[in-house]
């Protein structure tokens, strides 16, 4: 950047640098390689700018992805033309590395001010080299193909070292002249002699990075409960603290199986939606307020947030007479109270007509087979049953009475047949 200094503002005009454009034909011929070579890295930001071409120079600065979610700002000052998703050769320490861009334009601005990036650092003046060739791209998969097996062995001599960490993932550089070794340990570790035990091992310059559960969580990925990629892997790059208060404000069961994520920490969802709960819950009475009615007092049992319904039991322990009232009805109740009035129950008997509607399942009203007749099936069981009903009611006809007024109707032979046991095939 000779020809004009950066001024790092808010709003920047494009520079006098990013006029010339490369030439069509090499532009094409690179595009097509980095289009052969292009990596599956899940998507950290939305680019809602993608479609304004025009606003891509408005910023010197790109975006690029390494694996998993380790990134980077890298200064254009070759006037390349970047889209998202070009693999580019980036300025590396030492050497060079192998990445995606993942963002160009204006919004690289805003993640760097996001993330609090200083341009007076080193790492500011790092620079695309070019797009990635092929020989840059056979170097790198030759260096991703030594990541697993480095691993393994990096484990083994730490183990060896009787240190108390765990390598959960090793990254080498584009160039196979760097590796990072990220590693999760609860305390300081003096790891001097496993850096020259890996050197000396591998034959790379070693970097140590430590990271805590939740990072090596997003590094390896997964699936969550909800069926979903892990919020961690797939866009999260900040992590705050999560406490049990939030699950408690949710009314969430304290179950750490079910609170915990694949990082054996509380999950990060538990944080998305507790603002909203608070708030709802500002309109919910106290737990410690107790409603009289003429036939008694009421204690809150049991609250739904989000419904603004409120359950309440005449016992103080348990659950015993349970009436579930609005939350305004309960303050209504409440006010009463507090002027010396006891209202005869503690519901009006709404009407049902004019509360909310439940939610219903209509899955099974598209149903294909919902118009198939239902084939009756033959009951054996019964089938002698029948047959001795019928048997008992021919048997019975004949005359009304006898002289003597007991009923006679049918044979002897009919009586003897109806009296005799039947065996199983009913002969």
């Amino acid at each position: 950047m000779a020809k004009k200094e950066i001024e790092y503002i808010d709003a920047i005009e494009p520079y006098e640098v990013f006029q010339s454009e490369p030439s069509q034909k090499d532009s094409d011929d690179r595009r097509s390689l980095c289009q052969a070579c292009r990596q599956n890295k899940p998507q950290m930001v939305f680019d809602y700018m993608d479609d304004a071409p025009e606003l891509v120079h408005e910023w010197p600065y790109v975006e690029v992805q390494f694996k998993n979610t380790r990134k980077g700002y890298y200064l254009n000052s070759e006037n390349l033309d970047l889209h998202k998703g070009d693999i580019v050769a980036v300025e590396g320490n030492p050497g060079h590395d192998i990445g995606e861009v993942t963002l160009t334009g204006y919004l690289v601005h805003l993640q760097m001010k996001k993330c609090n990036f200083h341009f007076d650092s080193p790492d500011a003046q790092k620079k695309v080299f070019r797009l990635a060739r092929e020989n840059d791209m056979e170097r790198y998969r030759e260096a991703k193909a030594r990541e697993q097996e480095t691993m393994l062995r990096s484990r083994q001599i730490a183990e060896g070292l009787g240190l108390e960490m765990k390598i959960g993932d090793v990254e080498f550089q584009g160039d196979g002249q760097k590796a990072i070794f990220y590693y999760i340990a609860d305390g300081r570790v003096d790891f001097r002699q496993l850096i020259k035990d890996l050197a000396a091992a591998f034959k790379v310059r070693i970097e140590m990075k430590q990271i805590g559960a939740r990072q090596e969580a997003g590094r390896i990925g997964g699936i969550g409960p909800c069926g979903r990629e892990l919020c961690c892997a797939k866009w999260q790059t900040r992590f705050q603290s999560v406490g049990t208060a939030a699950a408690r404000f949710q009314d969430l069961s304290l179950n750490p199986q079910k609170l915990a994520g694949q990082c054996a920490k509380l999950k990060c969802c538990l944080n998305y939606e507790v603002d909203c709960y608070m708030e709802a819950s500002k309109e919910i009475p106290g737990k410690d307020i107790v409603l009289y009615t003429a036939s008694g007092e009421y204690h809150q049992f049991k609250v739904d947030t989000l419904a603004h319904k409120c359950t309440y039991s005449t016992g103080r322990e348990g659950g015993f007479n349970l009436v579930t009232i609005s939350a305004q009805r309960a303050f209504d109740v409440y006010h009463m109270n507090k002027r010396g009035e006891k209202p005869e129950k503690l519901d009006i008997g709404e009407d049902e007509a004019t509360s909310s509607p439940e939610f219903t399942d209509g899955v099974g009203d598209e149903a294909l087979n919902r118009f198939d007749r239902t084939k009756k099936k033959k009951k054996r069981a019964n089938k002698n049953h029948n047959n001795d009903k019928k048997q008992q009611e021919n048997g019975f006809q004949g005359s009304p009475s006898n002289g003597n007024g007991a009923y006679s109707g049918g044979s002897n032979d009919d009586t003897e047949r109806m009296q005799r046991p039947r065996g199983r095939n009913g002969a």
